[in-house]
């Protein structure tokens, strides 16, 4: 990877696609000081076990909508009566690093990044069959089958807008999805860009 500033990557996907898995992956393989997944902030009380720093940011309500009105987030929603947010600081603070960051994130949140982000790059993860993928959610154990049939249809919707992303990559190997994903990181840092273009003109 050349030096300079780091991209931000944003990855989303279906339930049960498997994108928190690959996004482990992907940054165990690549190392922590390469790659920093990005942490959200919130208004919820802390769960047993979290960390403020490390699971998210916990904030006060007035201090969230404090950062909202300061434009601190590049994106943010309020589900279930409490607010969600991605630190615009911590994500720009590991760019100028030379850190890539990675945002895994639903679909409505990346396409809010999109606009505040234009030069991120959009990762969507899908399962090889909507077949595969009720098998997944079926074998968690966790889900009532009311649920699994609501997470499957909520899925055929999100897919729809596969078209708003930069790749696709198909989750049905997993090692090949995180060599796939990975080559993504690659090639994007081969992109010919003005940061390309720069140090092309200043060394040749």
């Amino acid at each position: 990877m050349r030096e300079g500033r780091g991209k931000l990557f944003v990855i989303s996907g279906p339930s049960g696609a498997g994108k928190g898995t690959i996004v482990k992956r992907v940054v165990a393989d690549r190392g922590a000081e390469r790659t920093a997944l990005s942490i959200s902030a919130t208004t919820r009380a802390p769960r047993t076990g979290e960390v403020d720093g490390e699971s998210y940011f916990f904030l006060t309500r007035e201090d969230f909508l404090r950062r909202v009105d300061e434009g601190g987030f590049l994106e943010h929603a309020e589900v279930y009566g409490n607010f969600y947010g991605t630190p615009r600081s911590y994500v720009e603070d590991r760019l100028d690093q030379g850190m890539d960051v990675i945002l895994e994130i639903d679909i409505q949140g990346a396409m809010n990044v999109k606009r505040s982000c234009p030069d991120g790059v959009f990762i969507f993860i899908v399962p090889p069959s909507m077949e595969v993928l009720r098998s997944r959610l079926t074998g968690r154990g966790t889900d009532a089958q009311d649920v699994v049939e609501l997470r499957l249809s909520k899925a055929r919707e999100e897919l729809t807008h596969v078209k708003d992303y930069d790749y696709c990559v198909v989750n049905g190997d997993l090692e090949e999805a995180v060599a796939e994903t990975e080559a993504i990181f690659t090639a994007e840092h081969a992109r010919v860009d003005e940061e390309v273009r720069k140090l092309i003109q200043e060394n040749y």
